[in-house]
């Protein structure tokens, strides 16, 4: 798409003058230590460039200092409340050290935890090691931000006695109600051999299995604990610091840069499985549909990889005992290269593996499509996960190129409307939401970007091509943010579709760069230093109106599960304020008849939809129990508990049972690589499950059918006088 050419580079060139501007000429960067120079790097970049830059006061160091400690412990399991105490000393001072680069309150903080944490390890085994007697009234508050902290060790290993009897409670229910289930069932029905011993099981041998869970439980997760280094928890430390400026504005340690450039692009170079370390193995937990792995059918679920070679080695590198992020580097690799594995079977049997690394696509990233038919109509949905695109080159895989091509796609269906599901997009690029919106409009403004200090920029769409021109709805709920945000927002404003879902979206409308920080160090011989990723701007509507903390509100309101549920930018520590600009210059799109009626008749549906009133009912139920945070220890009680939830969950049952009645189908060119990809077969088929009990697609649906065309719009009379 020809879009954005100029104003893009202007708006890039800001961004590098914003950042660069410190210019990094005028000072040095030459302290020994890593942890020093990141400390005192990371907070020039932040003075220099953040949108929004912090005074480093003492009220800044207090929310430093409570949120490094909660982030170590919020569970208060491992501090000691003299330790708080002990670390109190520190918290006006934080400002001051991070000036002098001086570490004090970090390693203070760090030694205490790791003595505790080592000391503790012995508590849940202790715990576990025998029956819990469930006759004892007592009960547990899960409300561990007004927990007390622990004075003395034997305080602290009850707090630990009984959140372990808590898990292992729940647990205890769960086998309960499965040999219930188990003892009802014909004999020859029984799916697994784990079922049927579950029959013959005695109380106590449940409560004696719900235990083994629980400590299998965290036997993984000090599994995961032991292979933290101190870099880790420094990560957490600066973490804590760059997180005051606001909530977007965080520091990616190297292993960490590489997993969100791959949330980011959806693919990777490597064999194609997600590995685990359990029990010192590095473990195959999932194979990647279409990757190496896949193609070849060398490895499966469970396998355990215990040496990796390179094909120019001689030597292979045991992996036992490693760290899975050393040992995915050592796997991972540019296409085309060869990786030699050493493998466990699930068997036991060892074999040796030769696979050759390729891209590897994460398909549940990318936009799909479907086609609903209803009435003897078609309509087209296009779901997108995330404004996705390569940080290396727009120009590959991204997508604003993807939405196109499903929109040729279901134009080749003869599709008579189209629904954007945005629903739980995070978001992603700001360039791909731009050229997303394109898509549907003329040409004109599609967001307004201020940075501090510098004049606002217009970016728009300057292609007059439409590739669809038909109905429009956009989906959205709370969990829509960001780029999902400038283009509900841009459709709105234009009306050039109808947005449908939850009162507001997320409320993000702030614009984060990445900076790499090692671009900034002369002759640095400490290694990667990762990567800052910072609030650099903020984003407008087109309308002069920010999203942020207001989010977009939907011209047709439906509830879901997180209506009550707070989980916005609104509720997060130091967001930034909500603001208006003056508006851009936009002419609202000609092409419908009775827009306003449309939204206007489909409230009037909802008001009386049965299904509607149910969710909204059953998302102010998840409120109230949600609230409730004293919980009994005691087995009838809980038992009591949980079956009078069940009860009142029952009226809700229906939301699971609902049927649409609405024909989905897969388009003509998903069905030519399905016949090769019976996995591609299988995620199409459980989402049109999905989608068949989605009361928001039956509503989209309505919709579309209601919004009339403008069939003599101006962009219509000109193509006849030409």
């Amino acid at each position: 798409m020809r879009i954005l050419k100029r104003n893009w580079k202007i708006l890039l060139l800001g961004v590098f003058v914003a950042v660069a501007s410190c210019s990094f000429t005028t000072k040095e960067f030459s302290d020994p230590s890593k942890d020093r120079l990141l400390i005192d790097l990371i907070s020039y970049v932040l003075e220099k460039g953040h949108y929004d830059p912090k005074e480093l006061d003492d009220t800044f160091s207090i929310h430093v200092w409570e949120n490094f400690i909660e982030s170590l412990d919020p569970l208060k399991r491992y501090f000691l409340a003299q330790d708080i105490e002990d670390f109190r000393a520190y918290s006006l001072l934080i400002d001051d050290q991070i000036r002098q680069k001086d570490l004090t309150f970090f390693d203070v903080v760090y030694d205490t935890y790791l003595q505790r944490s080592q000391a503790t390890k012995t508590y849940y085994k202790e715990i576990l090691a025998k029956p819990f007697d469930y006759t004892i009234e007592e009960s547990i508050n899960t409300d561990y931000d007004n927990l007390e902290y622990a004075n003395t060790d034997q305080e602290l290993k009850e707090h630990w006695r009984k959140q372990l009897k808590y898990t292992a409670l729940s647990n205890f229910y769960d086998l309960i109600e499965e040999q219930k289930e188990a003892r009802s069932m014909n004999p020859d029905s029984i799916p697994s051999n784990e079922i049927r011993d579950l029959i013959d099981m005695s109380k106590a041998d449940l409560e004696s299995k719900a235990r083994e869970t629980t400590l299998s439980t965290l036997d993984d997760n000090y599994d995961f604990t032991d292979d933290l280094e101190r870099k880790d928890y420094f990560a957490l430390y600066l973490n804590a610091i760059v997180s005051e400026f606001d909530p977007h504005t965080n520091y990616f340690a190297p292993p960490d840069r590489d997993r969100f450039d791959l949330r980011m692009s959806g693919k990777l170079e490597g064999i194609g499985a997600r590995l685990q370390k359990k029990n010192d193995y590095i473990t195959i937990v999932e194979v990647i549909s279409g990757g190496p792995v896949w193609r070849g059918e060398h490895l499966e679920v469970g396998d355990a990889l215990i040496k990796v070679r390179q094909e120019d080695e001689d030597e292979a590198v045991s992996l036992v005992g490693m760290r899975v992020d050393d040992a995915v580097k050592l796997i991972k690799g540019p296409k085309g290269t060869k990786v030699i594995l050493t493998v466990k079977r699930v068997d036991g049997t060892i074999d040796e593996e030769i696979i050759e690394r390729d891209v590897v696509e994460l398909a549940e990233t990318y936009a799909k499509s479907t086609i609903i038919e209803q009435e003897g109509k078609r309509y087209g949905l296009i779901n997108l996960p995330a404004f996705y695109f390569d940080m290396t080159d727009y120009g590959e895989r991204n997508a604003a190129t993807d939405v196109r091509e499903e929109i040729e796609k279901l134009k080749n269906e003869q599709i008579d409307g189209l629904v954007m599901d945005l629903r739980n997009n995070g978001g992603g690029s700001l360039r791909t939401a731009v050229d997303i919106a394109g898509l549907f409009i003329k040409n004109g403004p599609i967001v307004q970007v201020a940075s501090n200090g510098a004049r606002k920029e217009v970016l728009k769409d300057r292609d007059s091509d439409i590739a669809w021109d038909g109905p429009l709805v956009l989906m959205i709920n709370e969990l829509s943010a960001s780029a999902s945000e400038i283009l509900a927002a841009a459709m709105q404003d234009y009306k050039r579709g109808i947005i449908l879902g939850s009162v507001q979206s997320y409320g993000k409308g702030t614009v984060q760069n990445m900076i790499d920080l090692n671009q900034w160090l002369r002759n640095n011989d400490l290694g990667d230093m990762g990567a800052l990723k910072m609030t650099t701007q903020k984003f407008y509507r087109v309308n002069g109106g920010s999203t942020q903390l207001e989010g977009v509100k939907s011209d047709v309101i439906m509830p879901d599960r997180y209506s009550y549920i707070e989980i916005g930018e609104r509720d997060y520590d130091n967001p930034l304020p909500h603001d208006k600009i003056t508006a851009a210059e936009y002419e609202v799109w000609p092409g419908y008849i009775d827009y306003q009626g449309t939204i206007e008749r489909s409230k009037e549906r909802l008001a009386s939809n049965p299904q509607v009133n149910l969710i909204e009912e059953n998302a102010q139920w998840i409120k109230i129990n949600q609230n409730d945070q004293e919980l009994s220890l005691a087995l009838d009680k809980y038992i009591a508990e949980m079956q009078r939830r069940e009860q009142e969950n029952d009226r809700f049952e229906a939301i699971k049972d609902y049927d649409n009645e609405l024909n989905y189908a897969s388009l003509r060119d998903d069905l030519r690589l399905m016949d090769q990809d019976t996995t591609l077969r299988e995620q199409h088929r459980r989402w049109h499950k999905s989608l068949a009990k989605d009361v928001y697609v039956e509503e989209a649906v309505h919709i579309l059918a209601d919004l009339k065309m403008n069939n003599i719009r101006p962009s219509k009379v000109a193509k006849i006088q030409d």
